[in-house]
């Protein structure tokens, strides 16, 4: 840091009451809620990934800023050309924070824990049937049928990290480890988890025998912060460093002298459940018209403080480009019309509670846009949970649902199988369309990546002509921090706000 840098550090904490910081020591970094695990095989983080990331490692990682698949504990990789072995060279000398050394055993522990019936989440290894270790500097895994979308699995932000069997076996209980993982940590990542005190704050400290580049900062402390307010005044008096989430849009424009804005892309697309049997799924020329009238171009700028954009399919922008993107049409008074004939209209979109801030943005939005052309519209909360048993209640559903949909991997089978697909688990609505279906699976097994990626485009145009889903916002990720702060390392397969704590930095 330089010295005029330093000047600002010192004035800002000195606002603050607080004893100044050596820049290289500490980084401090809100998260709104408590990280409910740190357990790397039984828990959906979101906020909390930036710090399991920096604890524990996978055998390969996506490259920071891209969708791109690097090795990490894995150095090199091959598979066979039937597609279903992969060959994995370890990387060397590497060891877990209790000393003991990460080789081939210490991987097949790892994922032998992760396969567990037990373990939430097992189903990232479903297609592998045997591993094996013909050194201490390989592994071997087969799988059941070929899988071109496993390397993706394995950088998943939630893919399989490679744990200490020594300590997770001295603790293993009769819980396979559950209990103690939850709040205790052992991997071979740049930071050792030091505390971990639940609805106070997480504390991180340097591994000095970290196989990789060493970390810039000393310590990274994770305050919990619930309300967004505190954590902006923290940030403009010194308190904190970054508020990796949620900074109102309508404020990007005009922050405190001394913070900045580090954005890159993201897997955060928010698009609309369209509810089977409604009249936007029926009625061509009212469904026609309220697309006209949600055209996410007329307002995304506005809301997003252009750091979003208008979305070009079902598969988010960083996933891939489609051939024909999705074009809303734009003649109003048109879509006036087609309401006016049709007698009145009514429609209600809904969101969940827990995604009040964006996707609640959105829903309010598109509520307005359809009172522009005659369509009257109510905009319902749905309480914690209530996304997922819709189809069991589709009498009181939304005729719009406005969710976000975030992919495990960057893989297009990811998001199809997943969101869109007849029966996929995240299909909130039940949509069904069995000739998108085959074209979609059909494209699953394709090791060419343009092909792939076309045919995926093409069963996501069926998708959306047919009216199951609404494509609509790509948002990127944004935080704000205090300025200097650089080399975050935000990934976009990454839930927004998860710094890459080994890479960031002060700039020089």
């Amino acid at each position: 840091m330089n010295v005029s840098k330093i000047r600002i550090a010192l004035a800002a904490t000195l606002v603050a009451g607080a004893t100044p910081l050596a820049a290289q020591e500490l980084l401090r970094v809100p998260v709104t809620y408590d990280i409910t695990s740190f357990d790397p095989d039984n828990s959906f983080e979101a906020l909390g990934l930036g710090a399991i990331h920096s604890v524990y490692e996978g055998l390969v990682e996506y490259s920071p800023g891209t969708t791109e698949i690097t090795g990490l504990l894995a150095t090199r990789w091959t598979i066979s050309e039937d597609g279903l072995t992969y060959t994995f060279d370890l990387t060397d000398n590497v060891s877990f924070h209790d000393g003991t050394p990460m080789d081939a055993n210490a991987v097949l522990a790892a994922l032998k824990r992760r396969q567990g019936d037990d373990m939430m989440l097992s189903y990232f290894l479903w297609n592998v049937t045997e591993m094996s270790a013909p050194d201490a500097d390989t592994v071997v895994l087969t799988l059941g049928q070929p899988q071109p979308s496993l390397l993706d699995q394995l950088a998943s932000p939630w893919g399989p990290k490679i744990t200490s069997p020594v300590a997770f076996a001295e603790n293993a209980a009769d819980d396979n480890s559950a209990s103690w993982a939850t709040e205790n940590a052992v991997g071979t990542g740049p930071y050792v988890l030091e505390r971990f005190a639940r609805g106070q704050d997480y504390l991180l400290v340097r591994f000095n025998d970290y196989h990789g580049t060493a970390p810039y900062f000393d310590r990274i402390e994770i305050p919990v912060i619930p309300d967004i307010g505190q954590q902006i005044l923290q940030l403009r008096s010194g308190e904190i460093d970054a508020v990796p989430t949620n900074y109102p849009w309508a404020q990007l424009a005009a922050l405190a002298p001394g913070l900045e804005i580090t954005a890159n892309e993201s897997m955060a697309l928010i698009l609309a459940f369209v509810k089977p049997g409604s009249m936007i799924a029926e009625d061509a020329a009212v469904r026609e018209a309220v697309l006209t009238a949600i055209a996410p171009q007329t307002w995304i700028v506005d809301a997003f403080a252009g750091y979003a954009t208008a979305a070009k399919s079902l598969f988010q922008a960083a996933m891939l480009t489609p051939d024909n993107p999705v074009v809303f049409p734009t003649d109003m008074e048109a879509a006036r019309a087609a309401i006016e004939a049709q007698g009145p209209v009514s429609v209600t979109l809904g969101y969940g509670v827990e995604e009040t801030e964006n996707v609640g943005r959105v829903a309010d939005l598109l509520s307005a846009q359809l009172s522009s052309i005659g369509v009257e519209s109510e905009v319902n909360v749905l309480p914690a949970g209530a996304l997922f048993v819709l189809q069991g209640a589709m009498e009181t559903a939304p005729d719009l649902l406005v969710s976000r949909a975030n992919p495990d991997s960057a893989h297009p089978e990811n998001q199809a199988a997943v969101f869109y697909q007849t029966g996929a688990v995240l299909n909130l609505m039940g949509a069904s369309l069995p000739e998108a279906d085959e074209i979609a699976k059909g494209a699953a097994s394709m090791t060419d990546i343009a092909e792939r990626d076309a045919a995926f485009a093409r069963a996501g145009e069926m998708w959306v002509e047919a009216g199951k889903f609404i494509p609509l916002v790509d948002v990127q990720d944004v935080v704000v921090h205090a300025e200097g702060l650089t080399d975050l390392g935000l990934r976009p397969v990454f839930p927004p706000g998860n710094i890459d704590f080994g890479m960031v930095r002060w700039a020089d």
